[in-house]
Order: C-alpha cells, then structure tokens, then sequence
C-alpha cells in the first residue's frame, strides 16, 4: 500500500511561492500551509495557489496535522528562530542560503538539527543544476587532473538605476542582506562540494550602484585557497552598467573545464571538446513563475524559473531521505553541517573586508 504524501508547511511568501511551492509539489509533496508576516498577502497567495491552511503563527503551522517538514525561505536574519521551532516540534528542515547571521548560530542550528534526529538540507539547489553538477562530476572523476586555479565571475546589471528596487532586509547588511549572501553563498558551496574546503580568503565587498540608504553591498570580491592546494578568485556584482560578463573555471595539472550557459567544456593536449550531459543530470526545462509575482529586481533574479527543476531535485531527496532512501546521494546533499562551514566563509570574507583586504583564515 503507498503511504500518504509528505506534507510540508512554507514559511515565506516570496521565493516561498515563486520556488519552494512548485518544486515541492513537483517532488510529491503535499503543501499543507504558507505561513507569513502579513496576513491579507499569505491568505491570498495561499488560496491563488490551493494552499488549505494560511498562518502568521509559526506555531500553528508546527501543530496541525499531516505536516512533516518545514521549509524556510524567509531573510536570513530570522532562519535561527525558526528553524529552532521546527526541529524542537520534530520536523524536518530545508532551510535557505545564506543560513544564518554568523557561524555560531549556524553551529546552534545544526546542534538542535542533531539532537532532534531530523532531517535537515541547506537550500543548494544548484548541487543539481545540469552544467554545475556536470562540472563536480568531471572534476571527482580526474578529467582536468589535480585542480590548481579556478576562476568564478559574474556581472551582472541587475541593481543598476532608481528603478532598481529590492527587499528592504535586502539593502541592510545588519538583517544579512547584500550580494555576498545572495550569490556567492552558492558559489561557495559549488567550490566546497567541487574542490574542497576553504583555507583562508582575502576579500573586499564594495558598494558600487549609487543606492542611498543602502549598508550591504552589491559587489564582492575574493581571492580564496582552498586546503586541497587550489588557488582562486570569486568576483561578482550586481550593480554595474554593461553587458553580463561571466566565467566559471578550473584548471589542472592535465587540462581546464569550464561553464559556457549550460554546456560544459573540456580542454587538455587533444583540443578542446563539449562534453555531453549525462541523462541522469539532465533536468527539465525552465518554467518562469506567474510574473505578477515579480516585484522587485531582486525578484527578476528568479524570473526565468531556471532553479524550479534543480529544486525539485533538491526536495526528492529530501524526501528521499525523510524515507530511510540512499538513492538520495547522488549528487550528494548539503546539510546544515554544510551550512556551517559555508558560514565560516562568509565570516571570515566579511572580516577579511573590514580589515581592508588582510588574509583571514576560514577556521573550523
């Protein structure tokens, strides 16, 4: 006999709605409640989207039934508290990037995680993006030999103007908002799954796009070294006039990989070559959220839909998980272990950055 769905409750309106909720219900999952601040927007969206039960209470959330897990897609400053109420009333947890304020909080998340006995992922949905996963695979396997330099940038136009508005957590660095924990907390997630751990990292996080009131940046820059030997560079922002400019690479002792869209390449002394995606890596197409939905820049970021599928691999082994199923190693899931020591980074770049650029070691 097939046992009944899992059932999730969502807490966030936002990317809740625009990601968590369709590749939740992708994956198998029954959304049983939205849970939010304001209570005529998650009436709302719960009843466009055929959610039954719609909460400001955190709590009531937790209490009703048929629901297994939570998934927190709220401001980063606000993970602790809830995702500390939801281990302690036994659910399981997926908690968005950046994880936490700092790395002790991150470390009293995952204690209670542990304690709990629960289930618990960090929201790295791009562990199953095609090219990204592709790229992890390549590298594990020795296509490029012993990685040695790797090369991650990204510029792109999107908090450039007046018109460019976003969140108002999002501006303050005080609530964890800003680029750095936007984007390279994904970054350092691929780096730390792909090549290994961080040892040490020399940053600056300049605020380039004339924002007042703004405290976060919209740009970072970062040399970092990682304990496997791999010397590198993570340079991104948001808030510069111009085409995008991006490039993700790695180079070894015998070849280079790299990202071009979708695709991965390979060079080495035969020349260089595409390298066909694997059937079990290949997601479905991209399907954009109603765009009403979107009402800021920072919004747009997620216009194109391009994350629903790697979600909806992200949830499937949760709940794979949630059932006792090994299958859901492949790619391997990031935990709030993982979450840590991705806020150990973010930690020390932020230091690194207040120190005007001096070496900080990424300590455990």
């Amino acid at each position: 006999m097939a046992r009944n769905k899992l059932g999730v409750a969502i807490v966030g309106t936002g990317f809740g709605c625009i990601t968590h909720l369709p590749a939740f219900r992708d994956a198998g999952f029954e959304v049983r409640a939205l849970v939010g601040r304001d209570p005529v927007r998650t009436a709302e969206r719960a009843e466009r989207f055929g959610v039954p039960y719609a909460f400001t209470d955190l709590d009531a959330a937790l209490a009703l039934d048929g629901v297994d897990a939570v998934t927190v897609a709220t401001p980063p400053h606000t993970h602790a508290e809830i995702v500390l109420a939801a281990v302690a009333a036994g659910k399981h947890v997926v908690c968005e990037k950046p994880f936490a304020s700092d790395a002790n909080e991150a470390a009293r998340m995952l204690a209670a995680a542990q304690q709990a006995g629960v289930v618990h992922m960090l929201g790295t949905e791009f562990r199953w993006q095609s090219s990204q996963a592709l790229l992890a695979r390549l590298i594990a396997a020795g296509a490029i030999g012993e990685p040695r330099l790797a090369t991650w940038l990204l510029h792109i136009p999107v908090l450039t103007g007046p018109a460019a508005e976003v969140p108002a957590w999002w501006g303050r660095a005080e609530d964890g908002g800003g680029w750095l924990g936007a984007h390279a907390s994904h970054w350092i997630d691929q780096i730390r799954h792909t090549l290994g751990e961080f040892a040490g990292v020399s940053a600056g996080l300049p605020l380039v796009a004339d924002r007042p009131g703004q405290t976060a940046e919209d740009t970072f820059n970062i040399r970092f070294r990682t304990v496997t030997g791999v010397e590198g560079t993570l340079q991104s922002s948001a808030g510069i006039y111009g085409p995008p400019l991006m490039t993700t690479r790695v180079a070894g002792t015998h070849g280079t990989a790299w990202v071009e869209f979708d695709d991965v390449w390979l060079a080495d002394a035969s020349g260089d070559r595409r390298v066909e995606t694997p059937a079990d890596l290949v997601n479905p197409d991209p399907i954009a959220p109603p765009s009403d939905l979107m009402h800021t820049a920072y919004d747009l970021l997620h216009s194109m839909g391009i994350d629903r599928a790697p979600y909806t691999r992200l949830a499937a082994a949760f709940a794979a998980l949630i059932d006792g199923d090994p299958a859901a190693e492949a790619p391997r899931h990031a935990t709030f272990a993982d979450g840590v020591a991705g806020q150990r980074v973010l930690d020390a770049v932020r230091a690194s950055a207040a120190a005007g650029g001096r070496w900080v070691p990424c300590s455990r």
